[in-house]
């Protein structure tokens, strides 16, 4: 699939608010030509990543929860017996079954957002929509916020690293084919914020290989979707790591960590040359916002093209393969921050395209 955004905007995922006609009318007032689905963090912990992309693992009693926890229950005696449930239910749904895909749906009690806005959709159509965008956490994220019940930490254990992939793969390929049935093909991001372990003292047993096969293990369900894979990060990483993946778009807080891309720019030179997208997040996702106009931010935008075109990176190629995106999700801030969060994100994007964006 061929994408050239041209400076269009999108959101990251997660809004302030509690409930979706607040979120929805947040999204498609600066968002119509790609708006994403609503998280909404602020519902409390069922709208949180365990409920919304584990649930089949919970189900199989793979993942157990016990007071406001949850943990791989490898100690269980159906443990065995459990893995192989999972096992089947995924090479099931990897081969087609759609009922063993729908095993990995987001459930409608966790993500009200979600289902906010495809009803949305099925009753106003697409509008003005190019794309459809959804997001789920990563594994590297989720791996290292769970355990199992001796308190190893997921991710450093290769067998219970093997089913969160497997799980976010499948949930992934669900949720594209599910945007998509809406009218418009779509864009999947994968947050994946704990990334910027790579290439730390404290985490020299993560290593480039084992990131690049698991991230593309994912992205290879979205692309069987015939929907565009994407990374965000809020953190500077060395891009060169997520260049080297099977995937469309990088997303990163160009605000903080624009320069983060400059060691890096012969490698995004090429990943945009074979068709990769920039996505953005020029808009500061705090109260620096509210000191901030989209010419403020263009400008800073620009300024640092200036530094990628004297390395070699012509600047109508970063204007034909960018996004505009906020730098990170707002669901921790206050309503009226993030309101003026999309306000600028959909001024840039109009600005750089020559339409005002006001």
């Amino acid at each position: 699939m061929t994408f050239k955004p041209e400076g269009l905007a999108t959101g990251i995922g997660s809004v302030p608010y509690t409930g979706p006609e607040q979120s929805l009318s947040l999204i498609f007032s600066n968002l119509p030509e790609i708006p994403h689905w609503p998280q909404m963090p602020r519902r409390g912990s069922s709208e949180g990543f365990v409920f919304q992309f584990l649930t089949p693992l919970i189900k199989l009693g793979i993942i157990k929860l016990r007071d406001n926890s949850a943990f791989f229950d490898t100690s269980s005696d159906r443990w065995g017996e459990n893995m192989a449930g999972f096992y089947t239910l995924y090479l099931a749904a990897a081969e087609g079954d759609q009922s063993a895909l729908d095993t990995f749906n987001l459930p409608e009690g966790s993500a009200s957002g979600f289902y906010a806005f495809t009803d949305y959709i099925g009753r106003k159509g697409p509008g003005n929509a190019l794309y459809f965008k959804g997001h789920l956490a990563g594994p590297l994220t989720i791996g290292f916020q769970l355990k199992d019940d001796r308190g190893r930490i997921a991710y450093y254990e290769d067998q219970l690293r093997d089913v969160l992939v497997k799980t976010l793969a499948l949930h992934a390929r669900w949720q594209a084919e599910k945007l998509a049935s809406l009218g418009r093909p779509s864009i999947i991001f994968v947050d994946e914020p704990a990334i910027s372990v790579y290439g730390k003292s404290d985490y020299i047993t993560v290593t480039r290989e084992m990131i690049k096969k698991d991230m593309n293990e994912i992205f290879d369900q979205i692309h069987s979707a015939g929907a565009l894979a994407g990374v965000h990060s809020c953190d500077s990483i060395d891009w060169s790591l997520l260049y080297e993946c099977d995937l469309d778009i990088v997303n990163l807080d160009v605000y903080n960590f624009g320069e983060s891309l400059i060691p890096y720019a012969g490698e995004l030179k090429g990943f945009i040359s074979r068709g990769g997208i920039l996505a953005q997040g020029i808009v500061p996702t705090s109260e620096k916002a509210l000191e901030e106009t989209g010419e403020s931010l263009l400008e800073r935008l620009q300024n640092l093209w200036g530094q990628l075109r004297s390395r070699g990176i012509a600047e109508a190629d970063l204007v034909s393969q960018t996004l505009i995106t906020p730098a990170c999700g707002t669901g921790l801030l206050e309503p009226e921050v993030a309101e003026k969060i999309y306000s600028l994100a959909r001024e840039v994007s109009g600005l750089l395209r020559g339409k005002g964006g006001r």
